[in-house]
C-alpha cells in the first residue's frame, strides 16, 4: 500500500507565500516522476510543476517565477515554494507521484488534496 499526504495548504493574502509538503510512504521501491496538480472550481485539473527523480523540473507558465518545486529523495517528499501568490491561484492541490513497487509495477498515486486559497 502507498499513501500520498499533503500538508501547509491554507488561506494566504495576494502577495504572500505559502509552502506544500508531500511525503510518500509505503512499499516503494523507487519514486520517478513527482508533481502537483490543482484543480479550481469549476475548471479542469492542470499540472502546476513537477520533478524528476534526476531533478528536472517543469512549471507550468502561470506560475513560472513564482513558484519553485523540489524534492528530498531520502524523504520521498516533494514540495511547492509558492510566492507572490495571486487571487487565481486559489484551487485544490494535489500531489503526484509515479511509484514502482514490487509486482505492481509502475503506477500513478495521489494525495487528498490540500485547499489553497488566496484573497485579494
Amino acid at each position: 500500500q502507498v499513501q500520498l499526504v499533503e500538508s501547509g495548504g491554507g488561506l494566504a493574502q495576494a502577495g504572500g507565500s505559502l509552502t506544500l509538503s508531500c511525503a510518500a510512504s509505503g512499499s516503494i521501491l523507487r519514486i520517478n516522476d513527482m508533481g502537483w496538480y490543482r484543480q479550481a472550481p469549476g475548471k479542469e485539473r492542470e499540472l502546476v510543476a513537477s520533478t524528476s527523480n534526476r531533478g528536472i523540473t517543469n512549471y507550468a507558465d502561470s506560475v513560472k517565477g513564482r513558484f519553485t518545486i523540489s524534492r528530498d529523495n531520502a524523504k520521498n517528499t516533494v514540495y511547492l515554494q509558492m510566492n507572490s501568490l495571486k487571487p487565481e491561484d486559489t484551487a485544490v492541490y494535489y500531489c503526484n507521484a509515479v511509484i514502482v513497487r514490487a509486482i505492481f509495477g509502475t503506477n500513478d498515486y495521489w494525495g487528498q488534496g490540500t485547499q489553497v486559497t488566496v484573497s485579494s
